[in-house]
């Protein structure tokens, strides 16, 4: 795997570790249809909530949550729709982003609920 392949992964696994601990319960991890990936599928109440993770080693060019573009936007709501439909979802869904930045100085998360309408 590559390295940059990697740095991702252990921002989502860090991204996680913070939902397990704010109570939401993980349903998935690399969830894809076709072509389309959902970081983490997780539930809190009766909210179904797909989670994009973008991972940096720094913020000094943005925050890592303002690199998700319009694109991946739609591919990951084709890929909620999908899941939506293959497992008869009827609760309330939500498009949240989890943005990580990862050093040897610093770990910081930072959770956005209802993110798409910020992008």
């Amino acid at each position: 795997m590559a390295q940059h392949n990697d740095f991702g992964k252990l921002g989502e696994d860090l991204a996680t570790d913070y939902l397990v601990k704010q109570g939401y319960f993980i349903i998935a991890r690399n969830w894809t249809f076709e072509k389309a990936e959902i970081d983490i599928i997780a539930s809190k109440g009766n909210t179904i909530v797909f989670v994009e993770v973008k991972t940096r080693a720094t913020d000094d060019f943005g925050l890592p949550q303002e690199f998700i573009t319009k694109g991946k936007i739609l591919q990951i709501t084709k890929a909620a729709n999908a899941y939506i439909e293959q497992e008869n979802v009827e609760s309330p869904v939500r498009f949240d982003a989890i943005g990580v930045v990862k050093n040897s100085q610093v770990c910081d998360i930072q959770h956005i609920e209802d993110a798409f309408y910020f992008f």
